[in-house]
């Protein structure tokens, strides 16, 4: 039953659309019909360009995983907050006000694995800005660091390593699946780079 409710409570706190509520009262429309249609932290700034926004759009798709994930720790347990955070991001991914279309789920999977192992969380962000500060490409960066913390996970995780070694092997596999239209782009040399610039 615990791992039922945290199921429950991780989808629907996960599936609070946060770009897209920040953008509309931002007086920028429906970010689903601009950019790349996506509700999540990188099409906000290609359509605001604004990186206050951006930022509270990356904090709060974070930190709704997160949160579920460290709320279901503190009543149930870990694995119950393992469950909480898996759902957070199927949540964003799969929100059910928006008939099931939301975003990639990078900044709730980093804010899952911050809350569900800091350590796995800590590296796996400071990858996606390695790859970032050298490539520029937002979607490369995400892929290589989600592909990259279940091995994390196996060589940092103690207790119930396999769980968590699955558990992100999942997320990064919902990733690519997630992505594919980015690494057709970034195989072809068209995929867009980040730009940080302000709008004139």
């Amino acid at each position: 039953m615990s791992y039922l409710i945290s199921l429950l409570c991780g989808y629907f706190l996960g599936s609070i659309p946060f770009g897209l509520v920040i953008a509309y009262l931002a007086g920028f429309g429906d970010i689903r019909k601009q950019g790349s249609g996506n509700i999540g932290t990188t099409n906000v700034l290609r359509i605001t360009k604004r990186k206050d926004l951006t930022i509270l759009t990356l904090i709060l798709d974070a930190g709704k995983a997160g949160f579920a994930a460290l709320l279901a720790s503190w009543i149930f347990n870990p694995m119950a907050g393992l469950f909480a955070g898996l759902a957070g991001v199927i949540g964003h991914n799969f929100p059910i006000w928006l008939n099931f279309k939301g975003g990639k789920g990078v900044a709730s999977t980093l804010g899952m694995m911050l809350a569900t192992n800091p350590l796995v969380g800590l590296l796996s962000c400071l990858t996606w800005l390695f790859m970032a500060f050298v490539f520029r490409y937002s979607s490369l960066s995400a892929l290589t660091a989600l592909t990259l913390s279940p091995f994390y996970a196996y060589f940092l995780v103690d207790a119930n390593k396999e769980a968590y070694v699955l558990a992100y092997a999942f997320l990064a596999i919902l990733s690519i699946v997630r992505h594919r239209a980015n690494i057709e782009r970034l195989l072809r040399g068209e995929e867009t780079k980040i730009n940080f610039k302000k709008k004139k």
